[in-house]
């Protein structure tokens, strides 16, 4: 059986923007259990923020995204925490994992143009002193994000499907 704060996650991570009345409806929890739970879990930083799904490319604004691999040499007696932080510290960089495998960090990176990442990388990261080695990965096209299929043809498909 889910606890509230399971319910309330699985349901807001596809639809931060549901009204608290109805949520708590569809959970057939009381409107004052639905907020008290959420600023809990907002001070708890267990909610880290509420983003916006946006498909760029339908906007008509240009922008580019690098996924980067990046081997390191940790620190000493910090682990891959203070690259990790020294890393994340930059306005370009929107995530970073730590991974398995051949490399040590998966960053993604945005900018206007893949020159623009280029720079990033050969300017900023890749000289940092704990850095072997990168590989920049760049996206091409997007078709599913966190859950949501971004691809116009989405419905079509669902109706090649169905027949």
């Amino acid at each position: 059986m889910q606890n509230i704060n399971e319910k309330i996650l699985n349901y807001i991570e596809k639809n931060s923007r549901i009204d608290l009345k109805e949520l708590a409806t569809i959970l057939g929890e009381s409107e004052n259990e639905v907020i008290n739970a959420l600023q809990d879990m907002e001070e708890k930083h267990i909610i880290c923020g509420y983003h916006t799904l946006i498909n760029w490319d339908k906007a008509g604004i240009d922008k580019v995204t690098a996924m980067i691999e990046v081997r390191v040499t940790p620190q000493r007696g910090m682990g891959f925490d203070k690259v990790a932080k020294h890393i994340y510290n930059y306005p370009e960089v929107t995530s970073v994992y730590l991974i398995s495998g051949g490399f040590d960090f998966m960053v993604i990176i945005e900018g206007r143009t893949l020159k623009e990442v280029a720079e990033f990388v050969s300017s900023k990261l890749a000289p940092l002193e704990s850095v072997l080695s990168t590989k920049t990965n760049f996206i091409l096209k997007l078709y599913k994000e966190h859950g949501t299929i971004m691809s116009e043809d989405r419905l079509d498909e669902r109706m090649k499907m169905s027949l």
